[in-house]
């Protein structure tokens, strides 16, 4: 108690200042990794830590050395891990204040029955009519990277929005929509290709985006081919073609749902924002 007691007579102004600085910064710097795939690396930081602590509490030497290692290589490995979340850090440093480096987050409602429902009507349209597309769902790892490459939109998904979307020699027909919950966030928005050797060679750069997003993130891609008109699938980097109108429903469903069933276990995330 006395020891206590001394403490706090130490205890000024000036370091409640100091607290008060670092854990803004690092309220800062969690908002600006939520929503990007930095989250789940920062996890298995975390969890990395913890397992380092409790080895040391247990004494298990062996694993507490090894751990240690593994942290050590770390340090040298989260400025290459890190890199597109420092690199955005930097350039919203450099175009906005301090006050301003996160977005806000509002929360909208779900409706995945209706999403599936509008997203398989629309396919339909595309596969009748040979018109190429590309919807993302996100789910657990946030796609704000990519979205912030197209063109805001933020608007209710519908089938009819979606097919206009898409329409050829339109402004936002080339490149990827993505949804968020029952939004569609943005539109004509750049994803990664796939380099796999091993998708087949009649595979465009439509097809190798919805399976390039997928390997990088948990995404759910919709494609449909502008040469057959063959609606297909992709998740974690597999892709699934030749779906017809019940199996693309079924296969909505399951991730769809799969997901909005997981959403309140994240952590260090969100169910459903705007960026």
């Amino acid at each position: 108690m006395d020891q206590l007691m001394a403490l706090l007579d130490k205890f000024t102004v000036f370091d409640v200042i100091d607290i008060l600085i670092v854990s803004y910064v690092f309220y800062r710097g969690i908002l600006l990794i939520r929503g990007t795939r930095a989250v789940q690396l920062l996890k298995g930081i975390i969890v990395l830590l913890i397992a380092t602590g409790l080895s040391g509490i247990f004494h298990l030497q062996a694993l507490n050395w090894l751990l240690d290692r593994v942290l050590e290589m770390g340090l040298f490995a989260v400025p290459v891990v890190f890199q597109p979340e420092l690199r955005r850090a930097l350039e919203q440093l450099g175009r906005s204040n301090l006050m301003n480096l996160s977005r806000r987050w509002q929360h909208v409602q779900e409706d995945p029955t209706r999403v599936i429902q509008e997203t398989v009507n629309a396919a339909q349209v595309f596969a009748k009519n040979r018109i190429g597309a590309l919807i993302v769902f996100e789910r657990e790892t946030g796609l704000n990277e990519y979205i912030e490459t197209g063109i805001a939109i933020r608007g209710l998904i519908s089938s009819e929005l979606l097919i206009n979307s898409f329409i050829p020699n339109t402004p936002l027909h080339d490149g990827a929509i993505i949804v968020r919950g029952d939004q569609v966030i943005a539109a004509s928005c750049y994803l990664p290709l796939s380099d796999r050797s091993d998708l087949a060679k009649e595979l465009g750069t439509r097809h190798r985006a919805a399976v390039g997003i997928t390997e990088q993130s948990d995404a759910l891609v919709v494609v449909v081919s502008e040469e057959t008109g063959k609606i297909s699938v992709a998740e974690t980097g597999v892709l699934t073609r030749g779906l017809d109108e019940v199996t693309l429903a079924n296969t909505l469903t399951n991730g769809l749902h799969r997901k909005r069933r997981n959403a309140g276990l994240r952590f260090f995330s969100r169910r459903v924002g705007s960026p």
